[in-house]
């Protein structure tokens, strides 16, 4: 579905370097800024209406009962643990699998190891830095980060596309 409204937006930036191009076209012809930024503004909904979906119909695929976030940030707590509850400012350490929504796996701890990262300020996709907040250590989750959670446009130049919507199962191995 992003790739039909990629191709959408790909052709409206084309069209409107044909028309800027053209100088001998009347300039009336041409569309205004406030048109350019409402046709985009209309790509990004629809994108992000169908990415919505997917993320509904792998919860449901999957059998699960997510929370969600104001963000669009859903998780689910599958093993609560009995340690203390996570806090901005503290280091995490994380077991995790990434996976895309078509159940690819893309990066995990058993390839690369435990990941450390300071919460609320170290470069890790925003989603985890808000998910973490609702485990305490010994917890097990599975966090589902919207694309503009993850890695957004861009993807992150390896292994997930851009727009892509990614899925985490983590557990807080401990903070510090």
């Amino acid at each position: 579905m992003s790739y039909r409204i990629e191709l959408k937006a790909l052709v409206l930036v084309g069209l409107i370097t044909m028309a800027a191009s053209c100088n001998n076209e009347p300039e009336s012809n041409m569309p205004t800024q406030q048109q350019v930024n409402r046709s985009m503004e209309d790509i990004n909904r629809e994108f992000a209406r169908d990415e919505r979906q997917m993320i509904e119909s792998y919860i449901e695929q999957h059998g699960l009962e997510m929370a969600s976030t104001g963000t669009g940030l859903r998780y689910f707590i599958y093993q609560e643990g009995q340690g203390e509850m996570a806090l901005n400012g503290q280091t995490a350490s994380v077991n995790y699998k990434v996976s895309l929504l078509n159940g690819d796996e893309v990066y995990s701890s058993a390839e690369n190891g435990v990941k450390e990262f300071l919460i609320g300020r170290d470069n890790v996709e925003t989603g985890i830095h808000e998910g973490i907040l609702h485990m305490n250590v010994g917890s097990k989750g599975i966090f589902i980060l919207p694309s503009h959670l993850a890695h957004g446009l861009s993807g992150d130049n390896d292994r997930i596309p851009p727009r892509s919507s990614v899925v985490y199962d983590i557990e807080l191995l401990s903070l510090k």
